[in-house]
């Protein structure tokens, strides 16, 4: 199994008050409205390159940069995210009369480097035990908070002229870490 060191983006979404939600639904009900989240998450999630790792419980983990790797996998993720945010609420639309039900989801993005084996011969990926990316990535899953906009290195490294930058990031002025 071929091993490798690579930046990736990884997007997790995660579905607030599910444990409610299930206390309140029959759980084959529960089981159809996630199914129905699921289905569409991998959709948006992979329309931008994105490879879906896994769902657990009520959570989906994306992972952008394996196995195929883009230039601009990061703002690949914040368009994923953004559009399953969007998505959402026309799945929202279906889901409140047909069950009862309207989901919410939080959504946390953080792009770091990880050792990964290729998923299509039963390889993981595995974040490396450094405090530094190992905290941001726990961080922006538990917290569902985006990272802080890239520093004009990150620009550069991704390969983006800073006006492509300018015009993916908000009017924030750019910021050195």
């Amino acid at each position: 199994m071929s091993v490798s060191r690579r930046t990736v983006t990884v997007v997790f979404a995660d579905v607030v008050d599910s444990t409610p939600l299930g206390a309140r639904h029959d759980p084959e009900r529960v089981r159809l409205v996630l199914t129905r989240y699921f289905d569409l998450s991998r959709e948006v999630l992979e329309r931008y390159g994105g490879t879906v790792e896994k769902f657990v419980g009520d959570a989906v983990m994306a992972v952008f940069g394996i196995p195929e790797l883009h230039e601009d996998d990061a703002v690949r993720a914040i368009r994923a995210a953004a559009e399953l945010r969007d998505a959402l609420e026309t799945l929202n639309g279906e889901l409140e009369p047909t069950f009862g039900v309207r989901l919410g989801v939080r959504i946390g993005i953080n792009t770091g480097e990880v050792v990964a084996g290729d998923p299509a011969e039963g390889g993981a990926v595995f974040i490396p035990r450094s405090e530094t990316d190992t905290d941001a990535f726990k961080r922006a899953a538990s917290d569902c908070q985006l990272p802080p906009p890239p520093t004009d290195a990150q620009i550069r490294q991704l390969g983006c002229t800073d006006a492509q930058a300018r015009d993916d990031r908000s009017d924030q002025a750019p910021r050195e870490r």
